[in-house]
Protein backbone atom coordinates (compact mmCIF):
# COMPACT_ATOMS: atom_id res chain seq x y z
CA UNK A 1 0.00 0.00 0.00
CA UNK A 2 2.76 2.12 1.02
CA UNK A 3 4.24 1.94 -2.44
CA UNK A 4 1.27 2.15 -4.64
CA UNK A 5 1.34 5.98 -2.51
CA UNK A 6 4.51 6.62 -3.02
CA UNK A 7 4.17 5.90 -6.62
CA UNK A 8 1.09 7.66 -7.12
CA UNK A 9 2.97 11.23 -5.17
CA UNK A 10 5.83 10.75 -7.68
CA UNK A 11 3.90 10.45 -10.56
CA UNK A 12 1.80 13.44 -9.36
CA UNK A 13 5.31 15.40 -9.29
CA UNK A 14 6.51 14.43 -12.24
CA UNK A 15 3.44 15.88 -13.84
CA UNK A 16 3.55 18.97 -11.93
CA UNK A 17 6.77 19.30 -13.10
CA UNK A 18 6.59 18.78 -16.39
CA UNK A 19 3.77 21.37 -16.45
CA UNK A 20 5.56 23.71 -15.35
CA UNK A 21 8.58 23.49 -18.02
CA UNK A 22 6.37 23.55 -20.52
CA UNK A 23 4.57 26.69 -18.62
CA UNK A 24 8.18 28.24 -18.89
CA UNK A 25 8.55 27.86 -22.16
CA UNK A 26 5.55 28.91 -23.74
CA UNK A 27 6.78 32.97 -22.90
CA UNK A 28 9.89 33.65 -24.44
CA UNK A 29 11.64 36.70 -23.07
CA UNK A 30 11.78 39.76 -25.20
CA UNK A 31 15.45 41.12 -26.24
CA UNK A 32 17.01 44.05 -28.30
CA UNK A 33 20.11 43.36 -29.92
CA UNK A 34 22.78 44.78 -32.66
CA UNK A 35 24.01 42.07 -34.41
CA UNK A 36 27.74 41.97 -34.63
CA UNK A 37 28.68 38.89 -36.66
CA UNK A 38 27.19 36.71 -39.38
CA UNK A 39 28.04 32.74 -39.77
CA UNK A 40 28.75 31.36 -43.34
CA UNK A 41 25.66 29.23 -42.77
CA UNK A 42 23.40 31.60 -40.84
CA UNK A 43 22.48 29.50 -38.46
CA UNK A 44 23.34 31.71 -35.45
CA UNK A 45 24.54 34.96 -34.87
CA UNK A 46 26.82 36.87 -32.52
CA UNK A 47 24.81 40.40 -31.51
CA UNK A 48 25.10 42.75 -28.40
CA UNK A 49 22.02 41.73 -26.48
CA UNK A 50 19.53 43.47 -24.21
CA UNK A 51 17.04 42.24 -22.33
CA UNK A 52 15.82 44.43 -19.91
CA UNK A 53 19.07 46.25 -18.83
CA UNK A 54 22.45 45.44 -18.69
CA UNK A 55 23.97 44.75 -22.31
CA UNK A 56 26.29 41.35 -22.94
CA UNK A 57 27.46 39.29 -25.88
CA UNK A 58 25.40 36.56 -26.88
CA UNK A 59 24.45 33.92 -29.52
CA UNK A 60 21.55 34.36 -31.37
CA UNK A 61 19.95 30.28 -32.45
CA UNK A 62 17.64 30.35 -35.71
CA UNK A 63 14.50 28.41 -35.08
CA UNK A 64 13.26 27.21 -38.26
CA UNK A 65 10.16 29.90 -38.41
CA UNK A 66 13.37 32.37 -38.33
CA UNK A 67 15.50 30.57 -40.63
CA UNK A 68 12.82 30.96 -43.45
CA UNK A 69 12.48 34.62 -42.58
CA UNK A 70 13.60 36.92 -45.10
CA UNK A 71 15.04 39.36 -42.51
CA UNK A 72 17.19 36.32 -41.29
CA UNK A 73 18.32 35.62 -45.07
CA UNK A 74 19.23 39.02 -45.72
CA UNK A 75 20.74 39.90 -42.14
CA UNK A 76 23.88 41.87 -41.79
CA UNK A 77 26.10 43.15 -39.68
CA UNK A 78 24.77 46.37 -37.17
CA UNK A 79 21.53 45.29 -37.80
CA UNK A 80 18.93 46.12 -34.62
CA UNK A 81 16.37 43.05 -34.05
CA UNK A 82 13.41 43.13 -31.66
CA UNK A 83 13.15 39.48 -30.90
CA UNK A 84 11.37 36.96 -28.93
CA UNK A 85 13.20 34.31 -27.90
CA UNK A 86 14.04 31.16 -24.91
CA UNK A 87 17.54 31.79 -23.18
CA UNK A 88 18.98 28.54 -22.97
CA UNK A 89 23.13 27.41 -22.11
CA UNK A 90 23.91 27.97 -25.98
CA UNK A 91 22.49 31.53 -26.30
CA UNK A 92 18.96 32.77 -27.75
CA UNK A 93 16.47 30.66 -29.44
CA UNK A 94 15.06 32.83 -31.65
CA UNK A 95 11.03 32.13 -31.85
CA UNK A 96 10.37 35.25 -33.64
CA UNK A 97 12.05 38.86 -35.02
CA UNK A 98 11.99 41.96 -36.30
CA UNK A 99 13.82 44.85 -37.84
CA UNK A 100 14.13 48.21 -35.87
CA UNK A 101 15.67 51.67 -36.54
CA UNK A 102 18.07 52.07 -34.27
CA UNK A 103 16.74 55.28 -32.37
CA UNK A 104 14.72 52.48 -31.35
CA UNK A 105 16.88 50.71 -29.10
CA UNK A 106 17.56 50.75 -25.64
CA UNK A 107 19.73 53.78 -24.88
CA UNK A 108 22.24 51.34 -24.01
CA UNK A 109 22.09 49.99 -27.84
CA UNK A 110 22.28 53.05 -29.18
CA UNK A 111 25.81 53.60 -28.50
CA UNK A 112 27.20 50.23 -29.95
CA UNK A 113 24.53 50.56 -33.07
CA UNK A 114 26.18 53.72 -33.81
CA UNK A 115 29.59 52.71 -33.39
CA UNK A 116 28.83 49.48 -35.67
CA UNK A 117 27.47 51.72 -38.14
CA UNK A 118 30.72 54.39 -38.29
CA UNK A 119 33.15 51.17 -38.17
CA UNK A 120 31.19 49.76 -41.08
CA UNK A 121 31.65 53.12 -43.13
CA UNK A 122 34.73 53.37 -42.50
CA UNK A 123 35.36 49.76 -43.88
CA UNK A 124 33.53 50.26 -47.06
CA UNK A 125 35.10 54.11 -47.63
CA UNK A 126 37.80 53.20 -49.30
CA UNK A 127 36.35 51.14 -51.78
CA UNK A 128 34.58 54.09 -52.70
CA UNK A 129 38.18 55.88 -54.04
Amino acid sequence: MRTAQWCGIGTGLTLLLTAAVVLAQQEPEILFAVVTKVSKDRQQVTAQVSTGGAVSEATLIASEAVLDNLIWKKLEVCHALKADAWKNAEGYRLVSIRVLDAGMLPMALQGIAGDCMIKKALEIAPQGD
